[in-house]
């Protein structure tokens, strides 16, 4: 009674194989399962943790992007163009502008107009170009005494501005230049006003 059969000996094991595959299957189940879990819980920290990178990045751009610096004082750009003004304003009492030249030939048409033609010679010379000489002389003044003052201003500026923030050499230089042509055009004007410098010629 004790002796199995070839059969029944096969079938117990043939059993005990499909109970250790089915162990095997939920085992290796099961570890795939954690496997898996535990990738996507990874994954999940990594982003995160990646999420929390760009935030932090992202507040610094715009921290950097907001922190301007920010400059005291004037900035020298209005001294820098009244300066070149006054630069420009002394070489036209120099060379002469369109308006002294208007200005002259209106003179001279008046002196024409005023003067008959049997007044002498001096008379004649005097209302004729002698006037439009000493107008163009005078608007010559006229622009040199605007040179100097500008430049003047804008010497003396830095005095009245922002306290410890030098003035721009290139300002100064156009400045003190303004100053020396606006010298140069005014004592110029003085002198051909008073006929000291290419005075009229004489009638006698």
């Amino acid at each position: 009674m004790g002796t199995k059969t070839l059969d029944e000996t096969g079938a117990e094991t043939g059993a005990e194989a499909t109970n250790d595959e089915e162990k095997q299957d939920v085992t290796t189940d099961g570890a795939t399962a954690d496997g898996v879990t535990g990738a996507e819980a990874e994954e999940s920290a990594a982003e995160d943790a990646a999420a929390e990178d760009g935030a932090d990045g992202a507040d610094g751009v715009d921290v950097e992007a907001v922190d301007v610096p920010r400059e005291d004082g004037p900035s020298g750009v209005g001294q820098g163009a009244a300066a070149v003004v006054a630069a420009a304003l002394g070489l036209v009492s120099l060379t002469g502008s369109w308006v002294s030249t208007v200005a002259a030939a209106r003179e001279t048409l008046i002196g024409q107009l005023k003067t008959s033609s049997s007044a002498s010679v001096a008379t004649q010379i005097k209302e004729i170009y002698g006037d439009a000489w000493q107008t163009t002389a005078l608007w010559g003044g006229v622009f040199a005494l605007a040179a100097l003052i500008v430049a003047v201003v804008v010497l003396v500026r830095p005095a009245f501005g922002a306290p410890g923030k030098p003035q721009a050499p290139w300002i100064k230089s156009v400045a003190w230049a303004g100053v020396s042509l606006g010298v140069v055009g005014l004592l110029l004007a003085v002198l051909k006003y008073t006929d000291i410098l290419l005075g009229l010629p004489s009638a006698s």
